[in-house]
């Protein structure tokens, strides 16, 4: 159906959608769940299952097989985000193509955002359920499907599948984190964890504005939808080379895996100590965890991810529109934030170093304070105040603020929560960070978005009480061995 718009420059508008498309789509979703039971390991014989206490790859030196896993788990996160990122791109296509206008085109990232809310929840639990490897090879499988959206003649099906193309992306960004903090040995988790979460996001814009850049002229908007092909079976191709969690095998009893993959990693020894029941099913009960251990973290981090999508996908999408208002041009207002950007970019390498070299717990505290004095700047400059009057003070601190929240924020939580309970911990606070946005473009959708001092007050607030939160329980994880934490945390 795409080569037959060739002549067309591959516009579909207006053709039927006939009975074999509508029976594709049907298998798509129907491939999609026999994936997901194919997928699901076998239940352990007997009421309990025997869990073998072994060394995890905790103290092992950094090898080729870490190198290797970091780079398929960055080209991952690179895949990941270029999905929601060409929405940008493809929404000008879509409004000539289908003859809509901005409001109703903003169904469709709003339709994507509900995705990533949805698959950050749903993965992190099948990534506790599952294993974190499957749950990557499953947001692989739903790219490949979501690939028909090239195909779409009618904008309201492209809608549709733009839901379950964000639900893949959403779930793979924590399960990748979780996977990463589990595998790299302690000394290498936390810079590894920051940077391979800022390549991600630079990567990811990057591949976007890139292959856009070069394929939109000569095919069209639908080609962006169409590289869900490719870029899917890539990663299912490449998962021989993606190692499970041997410190997830051993949790599910599978003590063989576990050594073998450790001994991948470089760990030779690591033969059974002990035997152990089953974990306690009360570490399963909750989304979020809110367990007492759990609460004031959880809290916290909830409150900064919540600030930080209503900053990302609300007021830094506001403020082209704000500038041109107050009588830039386009041309100015976007040269002010490329500027502010450009000033911002180091903030990843920054992050990493705090993160690693001084305090998990600070770097975050120190983002956040950079943040709140971004809000404060653009508050005050719209005031009569005088105060900040080049935006680009605040602009640039405001983006440095919102890279280094969100290179840190699930590392973080990846930290901070036990074994059991990490994919589905990990998941609750990536989905909240696509929640704030959700509350922003929805402000968009109808119609409702408020000025640009008003929303930073208004956004300040969660971020000042995240902040406090965080100072009060938040915990130190730099250089710490993950059994030493979660010892910490089940004591507590």
């Amino acid at each position: 159906m795409f080569l037959m718009g060739r002549h067309n420059h591959y516009v579909l508008a207006g053709m039927s959608m006939d009975a074999g498309m509508l029976a594709g789509m049907a298998a798509i979703v129907g491939g999609i769940g026999l994936a997901a039971f194919g997928l699901l390991p076998k239940a352990p014989a007997g009421a309990q299952r025997v869990i073998e206490s072994i060394a995890p790859p905790e103290n092992a030196p950094l090898t080729h097989r870490h190198w290797g896993m970091t780079a398929l788990l960055a080209l991952a996160l690179v895949i990941d985000i270029m999905k929601p990122a060409s929405l940008g791109f493809v929404t000008p296509g879509m409004r000539a193509e289908y003859s809509v206008g901005s409001a109703t085109v903003a169904w469709l990232p709003l339709a994507a955002l509900t995705g990533t809310v949805v698959g950050s929840l749903v993965w992190g639990a099948l990534a506790d359920l599952y294993g974190r490897r499957a749950a990557i090879l499953l947001s692989a499988v739903m790219f490949i499907g979501t690939s028909i959206c090239g195909a779409m003649p009618s904008f309201w099906w492209n809608v549709g599948m733009c839901f379950l193309m964000g639900a893949a992306a959403g779930g793979m960004l924590p399960v990748a984190y979780a996977l990463l903090a589990e595998i790299m040995p302690t000394r290498h988790r936390g810079w590894s964890l920051v940077l391979i979460g800022g390549i991600g996001a630079v990567g990811g814009f990057f591949a976007a504005s890139g292959l856009s850049a070069i394929l939109q002229p000569t095919f069209g908007w639908r080609i962006m939808w169409f590289l869900n092909l490719p870029t899917g079976l890539l990663l299912v191709l490449m998962s021989p080379l993606l190692p499970e969690s041997a410190r997830f095998l051993q949790q599910m009893g599978r003590g063989a895996e576990a050594r073998a993959m450790l001994a991948r990693f470089g760990v030779i020894s690591a033969a059974p100590l002990r035997s152990a029941s089953t974990p306690a099913a009360h570490e399963h009960r909750y989304l979020p965890p809110v367990e007492h251990q759990h609460a004031g973290i959880t809290g916290a981090l909830t409150l900064a991810a919540l600030a930080w999508g209503l900053i990302n996908f609300g007021i830094l999408l506001w403020l082209p529109g704000t500038l041109v208002a107050e009588g830039r041009s386009v041309a100015a207002a976007s040269a002010l934030i490329a500027q502010s950007t450009l000033i911002a970019a180091p903030t990843i390498l920054l992050s990493t170093w705090l993160y690693s070299a001084w305090s998990t717990k600070g770097a975050l505290l120190v983002m956040m304070g950079v943040t709140a004095f971004g809000l404060l700047g653009l508050q005050l400059r719209t005031g009569d105040t005088g105060l900040f009057v080049n935006p680009v003070f605040d602009v640039t601190l405001l983006i440095m603020g919102s890279c280094g929240i969100i290179s840190i924020l699930l590392p973080y939580t990846a930290e901070n929560y036990p074994l059991r309970i990490r994919g589905r911990a990990t998941g609750w606070i990536a989905g909240c960070s696509k929640l704030g946005g959700l509350v922003a473009q929805g402000l968009s959708v109808l119609g409702a978005v408020p000025p640009l001092g008003v929303a930073a007050v208004a956004i300040g607030v969660p971020v000042l009480l995240s902040f406090g939160l965080i100072a009060r329980y938040g915990r130190e994880t730099r250089g710490r061995d993950l059994r030493e934490l979660e010892g910490r945390i089940m004591a507590a």
